[in-house]
């Protein structure tokens, strides 16, 4: 549904994206990620025809952004950056103006949207006395109302109180198993993104350091939380089973082995376990794994 194919971008002569590719297939929840200043944005606005790219180009259902920009960007809706409302208009006013600018305004069409993201007993209020919450769900109706195959999201849940995160989260799932949304969005709340997303695209210093899905992050080794005494005679009778035990307290066992055999050999050894937990690799550890060392992936 969308493809973003070797983007380069430079700002000032300094690279914000070198050669970024990666595509999103139809109904597919995917996450982009990185550190501040890392590409994400710029991104976002390429394919949205904001940023106009040193090299590449980005497809919508196989129509190019550069070359066709308001046939492409038809299927498309965004809550790009912050997004800004006339203050001294209600919700309702701002809506029937802002869709006026792109092609005309449905009031039956703009009730159910509204309804949809909990803003009918505030939509007729002025827009300066909504909470930060309440702007993000208005922002979420005006991307809605033209009835988009594709959202685009930049840092949606940022600023939210954890039950605003929830809400979010609980309707972009909802997007999807109704309409099949497609939603491509940044974010630097890895763990929103491990819930939310199929696969996540990683951003360091304006270049794609990772790709892949949520479920294909465990590693090619078993991990464990371990406390064992003595640690040193636990550590010789893990190594003759092929694993690793390392200074803070993790066990690295081969995919295939069944634990229960090492804890076997450990107490026929006298070695006292006082625990032995696994551990699932997390987004937060691929990430923190990436910014230490990206050639590893």
């Amino acid at each position: 549904m969308l493809e973003v194919h070797g983007l380069r971008k430079s700002f000032g002569g300094r690279p914000a994206l070198d050669g970024v590719s990666f595509k999103i297939a139809p109904g597919e929840i995917f996450g982009l990620l990185g550190h501040n200043g890392a590409g994400k944005s710029t991104t976002l606005g390429i394919i949205l025809g904001m940023v106009y790219p040193d090299a590449g180009d980005v497809t919508v259902d196989g129509v190019s952004v550069r070359a066709h920009r308001g046939r492409a960007l038809r299927k498309v809706g965004a809550i790009f950056e912050s997004p800004a409302f006339y203050e001294y208009l209600s919700g309702w006013e701002n809506l029937r103006l802002l869709m006026g600018y792109s092609g005309g305004f449905d009031p039956a069409a703009a009730r159910a949207t509204v309804e949809m993201v909990g803003l009918s007993d505030r939509i007729r209020s002025k827009v300066r006395t909504y909470s930060h919450g309440m702007r993000q769900r208005l922002a979420l109706a005006q991307a809605l109302l033209p009835e988009p195959e594709v959202m685009l999201l930049d840092e949606p849940t940022d600023g939210l109180d954890p039950e605003g995160i929830k809400w979010f989260r609980d309707f972009i799932l909802t997007l999807r198993r109704e309409r099949g949304m497609t939603v491509l969005f940044n974010s630097h709340l890895l763990a929103e993104v491990e819930q939310m997303c199929d696969r996540v695209a990683i951003l360091r210093e304006g270049k794609l350091v990772f790709e892949g899905a949520i479920g294909g992050l465990q590693d090619d080794a078993q991990m464990f939380e371990a406390d064992f005494e003595p640690w040193q005679a636990a550590a010789r009778v893990v190594a003759a089973h092929g694993g690793e035990l390392s200074s803070d307290g993790k066990v690295r066992l081969p995919n295939g082995l069944d634990p229960a055999a090492v804890v076997d050999a450990l107490v026929a050894a006298g070695i006292r376990i006082r625990a032995l937990a696994p551990v699932r690799r997390s987004l937060e550890d691929l990430y923190m794994e990436l910014r230490r060392d990206p050639a590893k992936h």
